[in-house]
């Protein structure tokens, strides 16, 4: 896949999903309802409707995205998903992000206009520095730790309300010099 413009990994829960508003089928079991963070779906559909290509790379079950993001009016914005549950493995684990890629068609050339917006330091943020692209956390909940321990988890920016991610991503294509390809 080629493209001009900035390629978005996105982690969900507390990401794109407020994790307390989920509503499962028994604890830790799929979950069937739950609404956006304040301002998640905009930014995303923002993104989307400007021509980016959006990824899911996410920890957790398969069921429960396809039904949080049908309800929430999201399954289109996605160009390919990663999720743990396919691969029985959780980020930071590279599977997840080159997974990503491969289904994308990107190649390692593409890593310098990919970045992972997440809200967990332990995986998003170190994931994505061990696999080579950049890192967004997005401080909008604490039930995830979101102070580094280690240089892998010092996120490259930080954003406090999706609101934010928009012109984040560009400002970072304007950095990359907005030229047709990097």
């Amino acid at each position: 896949m080629t493209g001009q413009k900035l390629v978005v990994f996105t982690d969900i829960g507390d990401t794109i999903i407020d994790e307390s508003t989920e509503i499962r089928t028994v604890p830790m079991g799929v979950v069937y309802h739950a609404r956006c963070i304040p301002g998640a779906k905009e930014a995303m559909l923002s993104l989307y409707e400007s021509g980016h290509t959006i990824a899911m790379v996410a920890d957790g079950l398969v069921e429960s995205f396809r039904n949080t993001m049908n309800e929430n009016g999201l399954s289109h914005i996605f160009a390919a998903e990663a999720i743990s549950e396919e691969f029985g493995v959780e980020k930071p684990s590279p599977i997840l992000f080159q997974t990503a890629m491969d289904r994308l068609g990107l190649t390692e050339a593409d890593k310098k206009r990919i970045i992972m917006v997440g809200n967990n330091v332990e995986r998003d943020m170190a994931g994505a520095r061990q696999f080579g692209i950049r890192s967004v956390l997005l401080m909008w909940s604490d039930r995830h730790p979101s102070a580094p321990t280690c240089p892998e988890e010092v996120p490259d920016y930080i954003i406090h309300t999706p609101h934010e991610l928009p012109a984040l991503v560009a400002r970072l294509e304007q950095e990359l010099g907005g030229e047709t390809k990097w």
